[in-house]
């Protein structure tokens, strides 16, 4: 009876083993030492900053008289034309605001200026200009006029209560005349006009022409946004489509992609101004449109996450809620979309700072709308998941590997010649 081969009795297979385990031990035993090294020097160049605090320090919430000293790196300061090591660290104002750090500076504002995105949603608020115009008001449809004549009533047209209202196509109707066309004339014209037509049958017609209702495009506008009551707000809400345009009353489509809140302003009030006056459009942006980053790969819960404040590389992980055993933090992909949708990418490292050896680590980048970010996996993750693959799912996982002859499995095959 051939015997079995049992891959641990062999002894080769045991050395290899036994030296796995020590070299394992050894680098264990290394970072304890370290870590046994650097905490002492941490400590003490500390305490001998805290030494020369001033002792004079103003007692408030925020500026406790016994503050702790923090040694640290600060990017601004330099240092990253050599490698960084916590040992060489310096002291940096780590917690200046005390109790208030959850809350923290102001900072500086996340973009010099925003531009407006697909997706964003604008509002434009509808109000009455009282600014003087610098050029004389335009009759307009559906505005109403008073004409009166001195030398003959029998002239006159609409009272003060209600006046003539310009037609649709731009005209009023007098006596004697008929259609007399009034739209975009101003009043002064339009009193010369009538003089003029009616001098061919009075001597002295003295038409006059005063205003009763003006500006009604103004209130249809208005009206169509607030309602005629005017007891809503007078104002929409537009999202930007995705050919980068929004619609409103009057003015049809706009092009606002690309451009700032004050350019959309300036835009939208030139439309406006080509058919009302007294008519003033604020914008304000109501809400941006979702961003997003996709975390993929060797992560824990992998998924598209939404993007609610300056995220980096390491923000991205702590949404997938970080990384598995075996990922590969060396060489973590980010695929990008430019402008023009190009794709673009780039690896960044990040292993020495989740091991807490890179103060400053300069790969933790921040991520744009829409990046992907891949976490690869170790060259010994993937053979171990190569190994469970064929030993353990493949045909080593239906017939057991251990105590399994080849030569005797194949020799209890009966071969009939006879078939």
């Amino acid at each position: 009876m051939r015997p079995r081969y049992d891959m641990f009795s062999h002894p080769s297979a045991v050395r290899l083993l036994r030296c796995a385990i020590l070299g394992v031990c050894c680098v264990a035993f290394m970072h304890a030492t370290a870590d046994a090294q650097l905490l002492p020097a941490l400590h003490q160049r500390a305490a001998r900053h805290q030494q020369a605090v001033r002792t004079d320090v103003t007692l408030s919430p925020t500026n406790p008289k016994c503050q702790k000293a923090f040694c640290g790196y600060d990017c601004a300061i330099g240092g990253r034309n050599r490698r960084m090591l916590w040992r060489d660290a310096y002291h940096v104002d780590f917690d200046l605001y005390a109790q208030g750090e959850y809350a923290g500076p102001a900072r500086l504002a996340h973009m010099h200026e925003y531009r407006v995105r697909v997706g964003d949603t604008i509002q434009f608020t509808y109000v009455v200009s009282r600014e003087i115009s610098g050029e004389a008001y335009r009759i307009g449809v559906g505005d109403q006029l008073m004409i009166e004549s001195q030398f003959d009533e029998d002239l006159n047209r609409g009272t003060l209560e209600r006046g003539i209202e310009v037609q649709t196509d731009g005209t009023i109707s007098v006596r004697l005349i008929g259609s007399v066309h009034a739209a975009g004339l101003t009043f002064v014209q339009l009193k010369h006009l009538l003089n003029q037509k009616y001098s061919g049958l009075y001597k002295k017609p003295g038409i006059d022409v005063s205003p009763v209702r003006t500006n009604v495009r103004n209130e249809d506008i208005r009206n169509a946004i607030g309602g005629a009551g005017g007891f809503t707000e007078q104002s929409v809400e537009r999202i930007v489509t995705p050919d980068g345009r929004i619609t409103l009353p009057r003015v049809g489509e706009v092009w606002v992609q690309g451009l700032t809140i004050a350019d959309i302003k300036r835009e939208i009030n030139l439309h406006y101004q080509s058919l009302v006056t007294g008519l003033e459009v604020e914008v304000a942006l109501q809400a941006q449109a979702p961003h997003f980053v996709t975390v993929l790969g060797e992560a824990n819960v992998a998924g598209r996450f939404e993007m609610t404040a300056p995220t980096t590389v390491f923000d991205a992980i702590g949404l997938a809620q970080g990384h598995r055993v075996g990922a590969n933090l060396k060489q973590i992909v980010v695929l990008r979309r430019a402008d023009d949708w190009r794709l673009i990418s780039t690896v960044v490292d990040i292993r020495q700072a989740v091991l807490g050896k890179d103060p400053l680590p300069q790969d933790a980048i921040w991520l744009r709308d829409g990046d992907v970010v891949i976490i690869p996996s170790s060259p010994i993750q993937r053979f171990d998941n190569f190994v469970s693959l064929v030993f353990t799912q493949g045909i080593y996982g239906v017939i057991p590997f251990q105590g399994f002859d080849l030569v005797e499995a194949v020799n209890g095959f009966e071969i009939d010649n006879d078939n």
